[in-house]
């Protein structure tokens, strides 16, 4: 069973700053890229920031500039970093993972969400 579980999310003043982080466990063969999306209320799901497992990131570009993808491949972890925070970013966020099985088959998981919420 595997199971994404994030930490990091709070509530922060508009400017300031936040580091989520994403834990990946369970029967793991192979991961691929991993990504944050986040949810704001009456919205729907949308892409923040990608990584591949060799580092390669693609961004949204309302977060570009602010916010920084990374992973830690040997410890199954993906952050994101951000920076000078605004309302519009508030919404729930979600890590995602490209698990890839020892047949090369690729499943998708979801974490649960972390709320994050920028007062003005």
């Amino acid at each position: 069973q595997v199971q994404l579980v994030e930490s990091g999310g709070g509530l922060v003043q508009a400017g300031g700053s936040l580091r989520l982080s994403c834990a990946v466990s369970g029967n793991i063969f192979s991961i691929d890229v991993m990504g944050w999306y986040r949810q704001a209320p009456g919205k729907q799901r949308e892409l923040v920031a990608t990584i591949t497992s060799v580092g390669r990131t693609n961004y949204a570009d309302s977060v570009k500039g602010r916010f920084t993808i990374s992973r830690d491949n040997a410890k199954k972890l993906v952050y994101l970093q951000m920076n000078s925070l605004k309302p519009e970013d508030t919404a729930v966020y979600y890590c995602n993972a490209n698990l890839r099985s020892r047949y090369g088959l690729v499943s998708t998981y979801w974490g649960q969400g972390t709320q994050v919420t920028a007062s003005s």
